[in-house]
């Protein structure tokens, strides 16, 4: 099956840049795309110093939807946004008051990856961190999910006015143009061992989840396009939890989102759109903030699946929810909540 290879390097213009990080591009571009990705045949889509994050959203949702391995590479820099200080790529525009809406927030990898099948999602990052990055790192992990494996490092913040080389990734790609691709882990240990010792970092690994996994026997039935068995077996997990701990924890949460993603996956956006509503409505409820990133999320993907439904009278039946919760969770993208009404007025006229 063919491999998908997403390379995307990303860092402020002018004074905020940290590291030079499209300048690993040319490297990674001379590697053929079959070595990238350890596949026969690979498709690689190259995303340099992007403006707008919806444009690497499209991008990472696209490579996500591809059924056979995917690898990402992203060089590039985080910052973390005033407001809830959590950790974002910096892109083109992005200045350290802008961080909210012109960075690409990290969760969004984690939130588009995370049903693809076990063991087919690689990361390979070279990141740095401004000074305070560093300093929230020392608490917090780099949240990429449970189910993609990961290797790189996070560089210290380079001394003041200089710009970093992304001296990691470009060692990665050296070794790949040789024309052979060892195993990731052994990859990432010889690009490290190119490194001095003092610039490294922070050194990520993570290996995915293991073949027992739920959410790996999950990934396998949509794989089998046996979705029937895919939702039963996660509807079992998520009652467990309301069961065990109650419908608004986090666990019983997950397993609704997973569920909601299942949906999609069987081609149902209404039942997927009505599920991503119930998990929104259920964290307001909660007391979780209306721009926390899981309910964000929650209405940004009921929003999504529901311009996907081209049943007039099903989007109807659930636009009135969606305009309420938008009025409430107004998102990240400028005129959500305009383009909510403005289709269901579209729906109506339809319907009459």
């Amino acid at each position: 099956m063919p491999g998908t290879v997403l390379l995307l390097a990303a860092a402020p213009a002018g004074k905020g840049c940290l590291v030079d990080a499209a300048s690993v591009l040319p490297v990674l571009a001379a590697v053929p795309p079959a070595v990238l990705s350890g596949t026969d045949t690979a498709n690689v889509v190259e995303l340099a110093d992007p403006l707008e994050p919806q444009a690497v959203l499209t991008r990472l949702r696209a490579a996500a939807a591809a059924p056979g391995p995917l690898t990402v590479f992203v060089t590039g820099q985080l910052q973390l946004d005033r407001r809830q200080r959590l950790p974002h790529l910096a892109l083109a525009r992005t200045t350290p008051a802008t961080v909210r809406y012109t960075a690409f927030p990290w969760h969004w990898f984690r939130e588009e990856l995370r049903l693809r099948p076990a063991g087919a999602t690689d990361f390979v990052l070279d990141l740095h961190a401004d000074p305070e990055t560093w300093e929230w790192l020392r608490a917090n992990p780099l949240d990429t999910g449970r189910d993609s494996a990961v290797h790189g490092r996070i560089a210290p913040p380079p001394s003041r006015r200089t710009v970093a080389t992304p001296a990691y990734m470009k060692a990665v790609a050296t070794i790949l143009r040789s024309g052979h691709r060892p195993p990731l882990d052994q990859l990432h240990q010889q690009a490290l061992s190119r490194l001095p010792q003092e610039s490294v970092g922070y050194v990520l690994t993570a290996r995915g989840p293991a073949a027992g996994d739920p959410h790996a026997l999950i990934s396998a039935a949509v794989a089998a396009r046996r979705h029937g068995d895919a939702d039963a077996l996660a509807a079992h997990h998520e009652l467990t939890a309301v069961r065990a701990q109650g419908p608004a924890s986090e666990e019983a949460l997950h397993w609704s989102e997973v569920r909601a993603d299942l949906a999609m996956f069987a081609g149902d956006p209404a039942r997927s759109c009505r599920a991503w509503l119930a998990v929104a409505t259920t964290r307001l409820t909660a007391g979780q903030a209306p721009d926390a990133p899981a309910v964000e999320a929650a209405v940004d993907r009921a929003h999504h699946q529901w311009g996907q439904i081209t049943d007039p009278a099903r989007a109807r039946e659930l636009g009135p929810a969606l305009a309420d919760l938008r009025a409430r969770v107004p998102g990240r993208r400028e005129g959500a909540l305009d383009h909510v009404h403005k289709h269901l007025r579209e729906l109506q006229t339809l319907g009459s």
